[in-house]
């Protein structure tokens, strides 16, 4: 059905200003001042988005849905996870492919699109997790680069044993990656400092879930970076590094970046939102609040969005990564190295950087897109995303800057069993999201066709 949206202010990553936007066919058509309803045709549905912001769909560069993890699986699968982010305002995401370490990836490819296609209500693509390396693995990767549009790669610097690359292999896959024109998204820490601090804090006695943080403290993170960017200086690959935490990394990541090294960076919604305390409340409920990297000292927060606002981060995602409190956290009990890691915010992620940021006056509503849309779109090659523009696809969320609402694990489209934020009071949503022209969520509720979502193919842009 062809959409015709009226009177709204549009805002995009480089432009502010008010016009009306006609959809057919899965993409915007016409953007002009004033556009005549009575000339379109019958079936076109108008919505009135006066007093409303219309961005382009947002985009969650950084996604778990299928995550075997630690003996256990996230509670989402792409059906829930979807309809969370669509409800949020988040119409594509692209998700880490987390294979085991002996899996060949064309296999591990091929059970994580398994679990997308069809299931899924908002775009989604990939990012492939190299954890192999012969001569197998190194022509699978090339095939699925080539033939099912993946231009991203995932690397662990962490999880000693389990997930973690060799500098060998590291030099070996950014030397693919600048040859195929693939950028390398990598976890910055360092396996080796990390394992022999979880040891010694769990032989002192120091097992709850306030020692995750001293297991892995900011240098832990900052020498992850620093080591990330100098491979990719020696390769001339190009990198991304995924949830960065802390003044520390950022001072590294500035520095590549001065130096010339083609490094991207992120960071994800919990790092601006919460601190450390949440992780060392009593009884146990500090576990909701793990996750690596860590949360940090609040001081770090300033920071954080001193880099947003220059630019030295591009991108604001979530590591969305969902396992419950109850029989999945506490596994953890008496160790905390066995607590599944992850804090869930695949809905709750547009709201809350709105009004930290938009709302605050941290950030303008131009930065506010490009971090959350348009940069993600451009690093990772999604073409016709991240925009609004005539032949882009019709990705839009009309925003409501006045509502009020509360966050609520009762009110939350993801199965798992806590909300990190529950209680906050916001104010802004969601109040139309359309994925491809469609509408899938109105007034804070998904409404749309589940499963519609599209595999998007990328083409490599970092040669």
């Amino acid at each position: 059905m062809p959409l015709l949206i009226k009177n709204g202010r549009i805002i995009t990553a480089d432009a502010d200003y008010h016009a009306d936007i006609y959809c057919a066919s899965e993409q915007i058509t016409r953007i002009e001042e004033t556009i005549d309803a009575g000339s379109l045709p019958d079936d076109t549905e108008v919505i009135d988005a006066c007093g409303k912001y219309v961005f382009p769909g947002f985009i969650d560069p950084h996604v778990h849905v299928h995550l075997p993890f630690m003996g256990t699986s996230a509670k989402d699968d792409h059906e829930s996870a979807s309809r969370a982010a669509i409800v949020g305002g988040t119409t594509t995401y692209i998700e880490m492919i987390c294979p085991a370490p002996d899996q060949e990836p064309m296999s591990a490819f091929n059970e994580w699109q398994g679990k997308a296609q069809g299931q899924s209500s908002c775009d989604y693509s990939f990012h492939l997790g190299v954890v192999r390396f012969d001569d197998i693995a190194r022509d699978q990767i090339r095939t699925i680069v080539r033939d099912y549009g993946i231009a991203s790669f995932k690397v662990f610097l962490a999880y000693k044993g389990a997930l973690n690359i060799s500098d060998e292999n590291l030099f070996d896959l950014l030397t693919i990656g600048k040859e195929l024109g693939v950028i390398t998204t990598a976890h910055c820490e360092n396996a080796t400092a990390i394992a022999a601090m979880q040891h010694k804090l769990l032989k002192e006695g120091k097992t709850g879930p306030e020692w995750h943080e001293p297991s892995r403290p900011v240098r832990v993170e900052a020498e992850g970076v620093h080591h990330l960017a100098t491979f990719a200086e020696l390769t001339g690959a190009h990198v991304y590094a995924v949830h960065t935490s802390c003044a520390a990394a950022i001072n590294e990541a500035r520095a590549a970046q001065a130096r010339g090294v083609k490094l991207w960076v992120e960071s994800v919604i919990p790092h601006f939102a919460l601190d450390k305390t949440h992780a060392e409340q009593d009884n146990f409920e500090g576990a909701k609040y793990v996750m690596s990297p860590p949360l940090r000292d609040r001081e770090n927060h300033d920071a954080l969005w001193a880099a947003l606002y220059s630019g030295v981060i591009s991108t604001i995602g979530t590591d969305h990564a969902p396992f419950d409190f109850k029989g999945q956290k506490d596994m953890g009990k008496d160790n905390f190295t066995l607590i599944p890691n992850g804090i869930p915010s695949i809905q709750e992620r547009v709201d809350l950087l709105y009004n930290l940021g938009v709302r605050t006056g941290r950030i303008d509503l131009n930065t506010f897109v490009r971090v959350a849309s348009t940069n993600a779109a451009q690093i990772f090659g999604l073409t016709n995303k991240g925009t609004i523009a005539v032949g882009a696809d019709a990705d839009l969320v009309i925003y409501d800057p006045d509502h009020e609402h509360r966050i609520s694990v009762t009110t939350q489209e993801s199965r798992v069993d806590y909300n990190a934020f529950e209680g906050w009071d916001l104010t802004g949503r969601a109040e139309v999201v359309t994925v491809r022209g469609s509408i899938m969520a109105r007034a804070g509720r998904f409404v749309g066709e589940p499963g519609r979502g599209m595999h998007i193919k990328r083409q490599p842009n970092h040669f």
